[in-house]
Order: C-alpha cells, then structure tokens, then sequence
C-alpha cells in the first residue's frame, strides 16, 4: 500500500451554490488536506480521506463569509471542519470511479458518492510522482443542517438546497 498526499499548492476545492435562482455563487475552501491509500498507480479500491478547514472559507465576499461560518450553516466554532471519511474509489470506466464515502458537515454524516476522474500520473522536475483527479458531485445542504434560509418580495428562494462540490486535487506519492 502506498500513502498519497494532498498537494494544496496545485489543488483547489470548490463549491457552486444557487443564489436567487437566477445565479450561481461559488466559493473555496483555502486550507484542506487529504490522503489516499492506494495498492497501485490504477487507484482501482483506494480509499481516501480529505478534511477541509471551515473558516478558510472564501466567496469573495466577507460578509457572506461570516455569515456562512455563523450558526446559520456551518457553526465553524463548534463543528470547524468539514470531512470525508471511509472513502473508496469503484471503478467505473478506464479513468473513471465512483468516490463512495461518507461526508461529515456539523455533526451529520450522511453516506455520498462523488464521480472521480484520474487526469494522469506523472513525475514532476523534481523527481515527485503526482496524480491528478477532478472530482465532482452535489449535496443537498439542508441534510446536514445547513438549513437558513430566506424567501425574497417575490417569493424567490434566496440560497439554493443543492451544493455543487468540484475538486481539482494533485496528490503526491508518498
């Protein structure tokens, strides 16, 4: 078994949510981590663990930061990570795999598959040897208690349920 680490410096984490209806808001986690433990360079059967960190929440907007951060979503004071555990890759295609695991937001964890598509392995200038994967898929918020909402004059939803995640993750082999 060989152990895979998250690159954070050619990585990023990203969600997409709906705001109005009418347009979509995307922000990033800046601090996260997250491994794989893999028999071999296919990925078929690895597992992984990935954690980010809630108050490194970023949507450009610092307001809206805090307001995700506050009680109303994530309670970054009480519950200041967000994780996904027991992960296993399931292949599905040359490239591809189902990301099935369980993901903890708050103090729900609820069982989500991701699909996960290995872009390549490579060895870098110096010498390291990297994977990448896009991996994508949706929760829906409100079951893991992220349930503020609000309704706007016209009786609009203000925050959409469905959270779209989209990483674009580099692992280095350990």
């Amino acid at each position: 078994m060989t152990t895979w680490n998250i690159d954070p410096t050619h990585s990023e984490v990203q969600f997409k949510v709906k705001h109005l209806v009418i347009s979509t808001v995307t922000g990033a986690f800046k601090t996260f981590s997250g491994s794989l433990l893999a028999d071999d360079d296919t990925f078929e059967g690895a597992s992984a663990s990935f954690e980010a960190d809630i108050n490194s929440i970023d949507t450009n907007v610092a307001d809206r930061d805090a307001h995700l951060k506050s009680d109303d979503f994530f309670n970054a004071e009480q519950y200041p990570t967000l994780n996904f555990n027991n992960g296993k890759f399931v292949k599905t295609g040359e490239n591809t795999f189902d990301l099935v695991g369980e993901m903890t937001i708050r103090d729900i964890t609820k069982s989500i598959t991701l699909k996960a598509e290995l872009g390549g392995v490579m060895v870098d200038p110096y010498g390291q040897t990297k994977a990448g994967f896009e991996i994508t898929g949706a929760i829906n918020r409100k079951e893991f208690g992220l349930k503020w909402s609000a309704v706007t004059e016209a009786g609009g939803v203000v925050v959409g349920d469905e959270v779209r995640l989209m990483l674009n993750v580099q692992f280095i082999k350990g």
